[in-house]
């Protein structure tokens, strides 16, 4: 079997990628990119191999992971891609997309194109902003596709300042009872998520103007000992009990719908078809 070659970097490494070859090339991959996490300071890294059939002058063979240049990054590096043989593209914790361009000539990296706040959590207790953790992108040149922990996907382009479309969602707790969640997509659909365990037995259904459909199950493993009171639904790992009913509240589908609140009994959401839709009676 090939031998494998360590190279030990002082980082904790979240990420690597082999740089893309030229189309129709014959060559072999010898370029790739790191990116590091937990770290004091994390960097990403651009790196060389080669020969590892010959030694060098210090006896070290010339294909050991030669360091080529590398740039410090604010936050974790939670993805990294190349955007094209010149640009990498990077996902970060603090919720920032940024794209570095790699310049051969004098071997270093600098930031080519960045949206600080591409990711973002919004809400009561943080009356701007607080930023959430971009943890995926996907890039197919001109275009970047990013997800984060807000709920949202991006797309942006690299000849653009702000980003091409997002797909605007909410998710709510209801407030006092947590068995019941609440979602809005960009789709029209405006879903309550019925985990309740007062409902013993409970199909798993969609409902939606008077048609059923079965829609959605999970299961899990669980401890025996723990009693089945103290556990949230959401984290139930009964496999007799571990139903969600699914409700679609609009009754039929309209242009995005942006935003939702819950308070008790009632929900009002607003939508991009100029409507704002509320009703007093969810658990009817």
């Amino acid at each position: 079997m090939e031998e494998i070659y360590a190279k030990f970097v002082s980082q904790k490494i979240s990420k690597t990628r082999w740089r893309p070859l030229p189309p129709g090339s014959l060559q072999t991959a010898e370029t790739f990119a790191t990116g590091s996490w937990d770290n004091e300071e994390n960097y990403v890294s651009l790196w060389s191999i080669g020969d590892f059939e010959n030694l060098d002058s210090d006896g070290g063979f010339e294909g050991d992971h030669q360091l080529l240049c590398d740039i410090r990054h604010h936050g974790d590096i939670m993805d990294l891609q190349f955007f094209d043989q010149e640009r990498i593209v990077t996902a970060s914790s603090t919720g920032c997309v940024t794209v570095f361009l790699h310049h051969p000539n004098n071997q270093t990296l600098s930031v080519n194109q960045q949206w600080t706040t591409a990711h973002y959590h919004t809400g009561p207790s943080s009356p701007s902003y607080s930023s959430a953790p971009c943890t995926g992108i996907v890039c197919n040149n001109p275009e970047i596709v990013t997800v984060g922990e807000d709920g949202r996907i991006n797309l942006f382009r690299a000849d653009h300042k702000e980003a091409v479309r997002t797909i605007v969602w909410e998710v709510h707790f209801h407030p006092s009872n947590p068995d019941h969640l609440f979602t809005c997509s960009e789709d029209g659909s405006l879903w309550h998520w019925d985990a309740s365990t007062d409902v013993p037995e409970k199909s798993l259904l969609f409902h939606q103007g008077g048609r059923t459909s079965t829609f959605l199950s999970h299961s899990i493993s669980n401890q025996a000992n723990v009693h089945q009171s103290v556990i949230s639904s959401w984290l139930s790992t009964d496999p007799a009990k571990d139903r969600i009913e699914i409700t679609s509240l609009l009754p039929s589908r309209t242009l995005s719908v942006n935003s939702l609140d819950v308070l008790g009994p009632c929900l009002v959401c607003g939508t991009d078809a100029e409507a704002i839709y509320v009703t007093r009676h969810l658990f009817s």
